[in-house]
């Protein structure tokens, strides 16, 4: 005899870890698929690479390096002073893609249908973070890359690139966090493509390009309590292989604070029914 529980369907528990697995698969795939996001993670700091290094380099570096001569010494000094920069440039250009990527599959139904599916409710945010952060990471190799072969020396120690390491990816974490959410919060593709590029804009309010001490007061102010000034000095910091320990606690911090609110805030959207 057939009885009621033999009728009931089979219900398959997620699991949290293949899940992400999955999903962080199914964001390398895309990336592959549509390379036109990847490639902006790399063309659009080498292009500042090349145009700030060759063209304001000779000039810049005398500002970054005092008794620097302008010309060659004064590009090789300026070399020095943006590498780090471009390489937060980069980490910060693929969280801005990502607020793209979220908005995409909301507009889309495609997070609806994943929210009917037996698999972990945060699997599907969190593989497509980790997925951009491993996107971002290789772009940032290529990127140093270049800037080596520009004649970039870094004196960094073993310890010192794993705390670079360490720092990337938490960056890479928090940002992607916190431009998820974006993404998420905005009402079309075309909203979350904009929101996310006040991000790229305070690398250049900060000591990203110029020295703070150079700025005038209020700017100054600004440039010296907004969480990219002291993540640029920690990263130029290792890279030297002379780290000050405050600002890279402070650097620490920042992306701490911005990947848990943006953590919050978008798995709080994501579990909102999407209005239409």
């Amino acid at each position: 005899m057939t009885t009621l529980a033999t009728l009931a369907p089979v219900t398959t528990r997620p699991r949290p870890v293949a899940d992400v697995l999955t999903m962080l698969r199914r964001s390398l795939l895309r990336a592959v698929r549509y390379p036109g996001l990847t490639v902006f993670l790399v063309a659009g700091p080498l292009v500042m690479l090349v145009l700030f290094v060759y063209v304001f380099g000779g000039a810049f570096g005398v500002g970054v390096a005092p008794g620097v001569t302008p010309g060659a010494d004064g590009r090789a000094a300026y070399l020095d002073y943006i590498t780090p920069t471009l390489l937060v440039i980069t980490i910060v250009g693929g969280a801005t893609s990502v607020a793209t990527s979220a908005a995409m599959d909301a507009a889309g139904g495609i997070m609806a249908r994943f929210k009917t599916m037996a698999i972990s409710s945060g699997s599907v945010l969190s593989g497509m973070v980790l997925g951009f952060v491993v996107q971002a990471l290789a772009a940032l190799v290529l990127v140093l890359g270049a800037a080596v072969a520009m004649g970039y020396r870094p004196d960094a120690d073993a310890l010192d690139w794993v705390a670079l390491l360490g720092l990337f990816i938490l960056l890479g974490l928090a940002l992607n966090w916190l431009c998820v959410a974006m993404g998420l919060n905005a009402r079309s593709v075309e909203t979350a493509s904009n929101a996310p590029m006040i991000l790229l804009l305070l690398p250049f309010l900060g000591s990203g390009f110029v020295p703070v001490e150079t700025m005038p007061t209020a700017v100054r102010w600004f440039a010296e309590h907004q969480p990219f000034t002291p993540i640029i000095e920690t990263v130029r910091g290792l890279l030297a292989g002379n780290p000050d320990n405050s600002t890279a606690m402070l650097a620490v911090g920042w992306c701490l604070v911005i990947g848990v609110a943006g953590y919050a805030w978008a798995r709080s959207l994501y579990r909102r029914e999407r209005r239409i």
